[in-house]
């Protein structure tokens, strides 16, 4: 008798799952960048690619326990899901590194980007629905191809233990389309893959009070690229950088723009922003910390010092703090200095003052006047604009200068002129700005003649500024009050100082200046140069008073 065989079901034939994870679970979403221009125009090519890339994405994620839900929108994406964030991280770190090993015949290699994402989620018929899987999504959707986010819910799971050879970065907090919250992000870093990457194109809210700058900013190239390097450190995010880097130097030298260049090309490199706190109206030592406070938007109404606000604020966050003109509260800007570095490990700091802080750890920049020619009887064989035109205090004056009257060119008739000028003002950038404010009414000639008497030349600056940035007398007295008791003049400069400010108001003559003794011990006023750029004879004086 010939038993009746029951027909094969082909469902039985096939490698039985394990059932999807249920409960709190991690998501990877992947997808490839820049696959439909691909597909366009190599569309063999890419087949074949794309069949290598699911079978590297489907064997990792099975190898490392997880699952390959199905495609989620094109069809070169993936959504996989895992019961354990720490075997998810393995499986993307793998994922990544074999794709970027992978011998692709596409003319570009194949770039990947992921996101993961953990949390709990309905599942459904064999699919997952709700928030985390939303937030995944819009987190896949800001990563660059080749790099691999992680939410902060997935960085908890695995920051106490990491799998051997990753690391990660933190990217600070961004705004996802259509979520109410920001979210924390973190860049999954592998060894032997691409670690840096453009910023997140976020809708970031602005973080930073920066103000515009309504005027070009002129040379100091050297001095913006080196100062944002100390500052930023390590471009793979494995050293922190200087904490305190103070711009010291005499005034209107252009510690403050200089300063604030620097903050805007550091701008991505804070992720919790850059903040500005201006100290140069403030006249009160015990108010620092509120002013601080307040440039941040930071207020309570229980009465907690303002110390204590910010240190909590900062405490885990990677910012740039830049306080401006510090010189008149030095003591109370250093305690507050010291206490957010010891109470804020991720807090930067960049100070503008005459004098340094004299805090342990501070890196100490001065910020010298631009670079002047030397002239003397120098005969130019050539173009002497060609000679003269490339110095920063010349390209200063002439850039002023055409804003303030459009009719004004630097030429061949006048740039001997305007060095004479800017060298008898020794490159001092505000005397240069005061000085090129003047040509509305004077020729560069005419200045130069009037030069003599430059505390009434040179007004008439801007009006939004501090006082003490509108005219060089006021700058001069501001430098002058600075004095203390405390601080002795010496022999030299004591021979200035005895008339106090007024005296050297009617002074048109240099005082005896030889090598004096410092009027304050502590000011880079009295630095020398000797590369052409130093103290000149017409304003020696000045800069007894600058420091």
């Amino acid at each position: 008798m010939v038993k009746k065989q029951t027909p094969v079901n082909r469902e039985d034939l096939k490698p039985r799952l394990a059932p999807l994870p249920a409960g709190k679970v991690t998501f990877l979403f992947s997808d490839v960048q820049g696959s439909t221009r691909l597909w366009e125009e190599h569309p063999e090519k890419m087949q074949v690619a794309l069949e290598r890339h699911d079978r590297i994405i489907e064997s990792l994620t099975a190898m490392h326990n997880g699952r390959v839900v199905k495609p989620r929108g094109e069809g070169d994406s993936r959504f996989c899901v895992f019961a354990c964030a720490l075997d998810a991280i393995t499986a993307a770190s793998g994922i990544q590194r074999a794709l970027q090993d992978e011998p692709w015949q596409t003319p570009a290699p194949i770039h990947v980007r992921m996101a993961l994402n953990t949390g709990e989620a309905e599942l459904r018929e064999g699919d997952y629905f709700g928030n985390t899987v939303n937030r995944c999504a819009r987190l896949r959707a800001v990563a660059h191809g080749g790099q691999t986010l992680l939410s902060r819910a997935t960085y908890d799971q695995v920051r106490e233990a990491p799998p051997p050879g990753i690391n990660f970065k933190d990217l600070g907090e961004h705004h996802l389309k259509d979520l109410s919250t920001p979210e924390r992000i973190y860049q999954l870093i592998t060894s032997g893959t691409p670690c840096e990457f453009p910023p997140l194109p976020t809708q970031n809210p602005r973080l930073n009070n920066l103000p515009a700058q309504l005027t070009s900013f002129v040379g100091r190239e050297r001095e913006t690229r080196e100062v944002a390097r100390l500052l930023a450190g390590d471009s793979a995010g494995q050293a922190s950088g200087i904490r305190l880097l103070t711009l010291t130097g005499p005034g209107g030298t252009g510690k403050s723009r200089l300063a604030l260049q620097v903050a805007a090309v550091l701008a991505e490199h804070f992720p919790n922003g850059i903040w500005l706190a201006e100290l140069g109206a403030l006249s009160d030592p015990s108010l620092v910390g509120r002013t601080v406070a307040s440039a941040i938007g930071l207020s309570d109404e229980s009465g907690r010092p303002p110390l204590e606000l910010l240190a909590r604020y900062f405490a885990n966050k990677q910012a740039l703090l830049l306080l401006d003109n510090c010189e008149h509260l030095v003591a109370a800007s250093a305690d507050l200095v010291n206490a957010l570095l010891q109470a804020c490990p991720q807090l930067h700091f960049l100070v503008t003052s005459r004098e340094c802080l004299r805090l342990v750890g501070e890196t100490i920049w001065p910020v010298s006047s631009l670079s002047v020619p030397i002239l003397g009887d120098t005969k130019f064989g050539g173009s002497a604009l060609a000679a003269l035109g490339q110095y920063e205090s010349i390209k200063l004056f002439a850039e002023r200068a055409r804003a303030v009257t459009q009719i004004f060119e630097l030429d061949e008739q006048n740039v001997i002129t305007v060095a004479r000028l800017c060298q008898r003002l020794d490159g001092i950038p505000l005397a240069i700005e005061l000085a090129a404010a003047r040509t509305r009414l004077l020729s560069v000639e005419q200045l130069l003649d009037r030069l003599q008497d430059r505390f009434r030349l040179l007004t008439g600056g801007n009006r939004a500024a501090l006082p003490r940035q509108q005219t060089l007398r006021a700058l001069v007295d501001w430098s002058y009050d600075l004095l203390t008791d405390k601080e002795p003049p010496g022999q030299s400069a004591g021979e200035v100082s005895r008339g106090g400010r007024e005296a050297c108001r009617r002074s048109s003559a240099p005082p005896p200046f030889g090598d004096p003794a410092p009027v304050r011990t502590r000011t880079s006023c009295r630095r020398r140069r000797g590369d052409g750029r130093g103290v000149a004879r017409p304003t020696r004086e000045l800069f007894h008073f600058l420091g």
